[in-house]
């Protein structure tokens, strides 16, 4: 129970640490992303960390397998460099024995990945999808913030306010500048720009909403050109886009797991079948890792750990592509990508026993030549 325990902590805490910092890697990249969002005007500040915590669960559910694969490789790697695992194998420690033990840490992070992946993970792009859903559905008024130049929608429009009411209806000192596209042929004709001392929004009764500018300018031409249009105006109405609002998500990522249970839906079987094997992957690469831990003590911890990345890399997308092609019934729903996991089971196997059965094998040739000698 010592050696166990030992073996236990070694990997869990690699494993802590791997897992977080693969998480900050492509947390970081997301949130990169919906920050330009942000900025440009689609996204409201205000939901940013709420749809990276909606998020964690999808990312932990792909990261943690590769953490844990990592982990035996490091944890198991620095016990063979340091002559540890030397000591235990004299005292009795075989492979399958270091197998055995390596199942308890692996069964733990399975039944994370598997309350992950049929959980939390569904949940969580149901409510990303909701909110960016919300989000589509904002006009302009809803994203604007004072005192800052913000992209709009489309790219197409540049406004700037100098002040807004607490309600978000009344605007003071508006400046907004668009591109104008020919409806005929959709040439660039320039650019519009407004000013304007003030403006409000109206909604009117179908639904449709404006924005009204009192008291401003409008300039109408081509960027050094002197043939620009000047109009002076006491009200000018903008339309803005009409909001719509989906009731329903369509991505089957969202599908809670006991709607795919039973369903005739190609799509959801291949979805359910993908949720499955996530917690599968964990205990296939655990007998992957174990062999492919033992380094010679002279050629360092690290020999192996590329060739094992591009192993891991190999099934993960193998599993992918496997994934699609049975999306378009390519590939038989029974097949499915259990066929996958059944090849590297094979290789984890090959991999776990190839040395013991070379030596047999190398002991019974010897012996062969003795008698024979």
């Amino acid at each position: 129970m010592i050696v166990f325990r030992y073996l236990s902590r070694e990997v869990l805490i690699t494993l802590s640490a791997v897992s977080a910092v693969l998480l900050v890697i492509i947390m970081s990249g997301r949130f990169i992303k919906y920050l330009a969002q942000a900025a440009q005007g689609v996204l409201d500040p205000g939901v940013l960390f709420m749809i990276m915590g909606y998020r964690i669960p999808g990312f932990l559910q792909l990261i943690l397998p590769l953490g844990l694969f990592l982990g035996f490789l490091l944890a198991y790697g620095r016990l063979y460099l340091d002559s540890e695992m030397t000591v235990l194998t004299a005292t009795g420690m075989s492979q399958q024995r270091l197998m055995v033990y390596s199942l308890a840490p692996a069964t733990l992070v399975a039944l994370l990945v598997a309350w992950l992946s049929m959980g939390l993970a569904p949940q969580g792009v149901s409510e990303v999808g909701r909110i960016l859903q919300e989000q589509d559905a904002l006009t302009e008024f809803d994203t604007l913030v004072p005192g800052r130049f913000q992209g709009l929608k489309g790219g197409g429009r540049v406004t700037y306010t100098e002040a807004l009411s607490a309600d978000r209806a009344e605007l003071g000192g508006v400046f907004i500048s668009e591109k104008r596209v020919s409806r005929e042929n959709g040439k660039d004709r320039g650019i519009g720009v407004l000013v304007a001392e003030k403006g409000r929004q109206e909604i009117q009764p179908d639904g449709s909403r404006y924005l009204i500018l009192q008291n401003g300018y409008r300039y109408d031409g081509n960027p050094g050109k002197a043939d620009y249009r000047i109009i002076h105006y006491e009200t000018y109405g903008v339309l803005l886009p009409k909001p719509e609002i989906s009731a329903e998500i369509g991505e089957r990522e969202a599908v809670p797991t006991s709607e795919l249970i039973g369903s005739a839906d190609p799509r959801y079987q291949a979805e359910l079948q993908w949720r499955l094997s996530i917690p599968l992957l964990v205990f296939v690469v655990t007998l992957l890792a174990v062999p492919l831990s033992k380094v010679n003590p002279r050629q360092g911890r690290f020999l192996k750990l590329l060739p094992a990345i591009l192993l891991y890399m190999a099934y993960l997308s193998l599993l992918i592509a496997a994934r699609g092609q049975l999306d378009k019934g390519r590939i038989p729903m029974v097949l499915g990508l259990w066929w996958v996991h059944g090849l590297f089971l094979v290789i984890g196997l090959l991999l776990l026993y190839w040395e013991p059965l070379r030596l047999k094998w190398a002991a019974r040739r010897d012996a062969r030549e003795v008698a024979h000698g």
